[in-house]
């Protein structure tokens, strides 16, 4: 039998003892008050460091009301999720600004088969703030939630009217039309499109700027057929491009994934990229630097957009004024596509 006595858990009496000021002091202390002195904070600090006191995180959320915690909602079912490389990045980014704060992180994979279950989650007190990556026509609910908690959306919510809604995103029009122009200044005169889903605003933003290159060169913009952003979406959609018989000496693709299924059409038909056909992409993920050739694509920088999601939300928890839209700037990446 351990006759020893259990080892005291350190308390906030405790430390105030050791440190020789009140129980209050360190409570503002712990709490980040700024109310107290450099003095009071260095002998409180060591206090806390020799004792090993941690923080009662529940005791702290039901003063404060805060929870230290946000989360990331990704309306997306699983599969689709774990196959992007996009959603990686972004949440790389989210996770390293995080690091740096006393917040913590929950990630919701949230298809519409239960995104009113996460709806009730996001407004039952259960976090700070929400991050929403990745939304479609029939998530617009997520944008009442602005009205509960602090909420920034990774790329423009559908039917984004320039509302309350904080935004980071690309200029997907304006880096589409580069790509597209891109093509037109090699020298390619019938100039294809694989875009997104047109339930997205990614995929309409993207085909948006396909056009408005085309029409600046007055070059016909007829062949347009629309993927769902996987590998299969761009075979499919390139199976449908040729099928229609029209000629076509280059396709900008509204994501490198669709690039790396059509691609493989290309050459089943005997059609050499990019001697028959130009592409460029949209991405910059690995799907680009493996395929065959590697394309030239669309660079955008989803992990400092992931990184600049969590400053915004961050920064909107604490009551501190922030932009309501930022862009981040995309570049062209040559490789041998084109």
């Amino acid at each position: 039998m351990d006759d020893r006595a259990p080892l005291a858990v350190p308390t906030l009496e405790m430390v105030a003892a050791l440190a020789g000021v009140s129980r209050s002091t360190v409570s503002r202390v712990v709490n980040d008050s700024p109310q107290v002195t450099t003095e009071a904070i260095d002998a409180v600090n060591r206090a806390i460091a020799e004792l090993n006191y941690v923080p009662n995180r529940a005791a702290r959320t039901l003063a404060s009301r805060k929870t230290e915690a946000i989360a990331l909602v990704i309306p997306e079912n699983t599969a689709k999720f774990f196959a992007d490389p996009f959603f990686a990045s972004v949440i790389q980014g989210i996770a390293m600004h995080l690091s740096t704060t006393d917040y913590t992180l929950s990630m919701l994979i949230a298809a519409e088969a239960d995104s009113e279950k996460t709806r009730r989650y996001l407004q039952g007190g259960n976090v700070d703030g929400a991050l929403i990556l990745s939304h479609h026509s029939d998530d617009r609910s997520y944008k009442s939630l602005a009205s509960s908690i602090p909420i920034v959306f990774g790329g423009r919510p559908m039917s984004n009217e320039g509302s309350d809604n904080y935004v980071v995103d690309v200029d997907n029009i304006e880096s589409a039309r580069v790509a597209t122009q891109y093509l037109i200044d090699h020298g390619r005169t019938r100039v294809a499109t694989i875009a997104g889903r047109q339930d997205m605003a990614a995929g309409l933003d993207r085909l948006e700027g396909w056009r408005k290159a085309l029409a600046g060169s007055s070059l016909p913009a007829d062949l347009v057929e629309v993927g769902d952003f996987t590998p299969h979406g761009g075979a499919t959609a390139m199976e449908k491009l040729i099928a229609r018989g029209q000629p076509f000496d280059a396709v900008f693709i509204a994501s490198d994934q669709m690039a790396s299924g059509a691609l493989g059409v290309l050459r089943a038909h005997g059609l050499s990229v990019p001697g028959d056909v130009a592409i460029v992409g949209f991405d910059n993920d690995y799907f680009s630097t493996t395929s065959i050739p590697p394309l030239t694509t669309v660079d955008q920088p989803s992990v400092e957009l992931g990184t600049h999601m969590a400053e915004v939300l961050v920064r909107l928890i604490g009551g501190i004024p922030v932009d309501k839209v930022t862009i981040m700037p995309t570049r062209l990446i040559e490789r041998e596509s084109v």
